[in-house]
């Protein structure tokens, strides 16, 4: 896949500045066809040095298994900083997003997208420099105020900023089970988003792709653990 790049800040206000400039290269409209292939991008660490992400690619029709690629990096990764998530974890995704073999149409980040002070979360960040659609969809919430949601799954109430703008959704994807907080990220809008990851999610809290890819990751960290013994 062909891949945006850019100077790699070293230190939070260089990554702050950054996110102001590609704040404007944001796009939320989907000027896809229709959804084939939808992929699910995790990270895991172990230690201060060891990353693993992957990737996991499956049919959007019926969630078929189309493929997956793990990639183990070594190396101090960006501080973990509250609003800065993305520099931490963009590096390896990317060194595993350029191994897939498939086009997918949709991109699910285990993150936030535009609901972030700056508009600028892993989705945001990750779906510009690889101008695909990606959504966020995280288990928390990093920014924004939202009323309860009902039991059921498919309800949702609307993620707002200071200022009462939509920046998200706060989804039910299973009854009575904690809901998830999903947002644009680039080269899509917020109801589509909340379709994707609807549509993604059959048994489990989380989308099946995304689900699939947190999987693979512990799986090979407990590979790397068991090989040190």
């Amino acid at each position: 896949m062909k891949i945006r790049r850019c100077a790699w800040p070293q230190t939070p206000s260089e990554a702050i500045g950054l996110q102001k400039v590609m704040k404007e290269k944001i796009i939320l409209k989907y000027r896809g066809g229709q959804i084939k292939l939808v992929a699910g991008c995790d990270v895991s660490y172990r230690g201060k040095e060891t990353t693993v992400a992957s990737i996991v690619v499956m049919r959007y029709s019926d969630l078929g298994l189309v493929e997956e690629v793990t990639r183990v990096c070594k190396g101090k990764p960006f501080p973990y900083i509250p609003g800065l998530f993305s520099f931490r974890e963009i590096p390896p995704l990317l060194l595993a997003i350029e191994e897939i073999k498939s086009e997918p149409d949709v991109f699910l980040f285990d993150g936030h997208g535009i609901a972030h002070p700056r508009r600028m979360g892993l989705a945001t960040h990750a779906g510009i420099l690889i101008d695909r659609p990606a959504i966020g969809c995280a288990k928390s919430r990093l920014y924004g105020q939202y009323d309860k949601v009902p039991v059921h799954k498919g309800d949702y109430t609307f993620l707002k900023d200071r200022k009462g703008d939509v920046i998200g959704a706060c989804v039910r994807t299973r009854k009575n089970v904690k809901p998830i907080f999903v947002s644009p990220g680039h080269r899509i809008d917020l109801e589509y988003a909340i379709e994707v990851v609807l549509h993604c999610t059959r048994r489990y809290k989380m989308p099946e792709p995304l689900r699939r890819a947190h999987f693979h990751t512990q799986r090979d960290l407990d590979k790397i653990s068991r090989s040190a013994l």
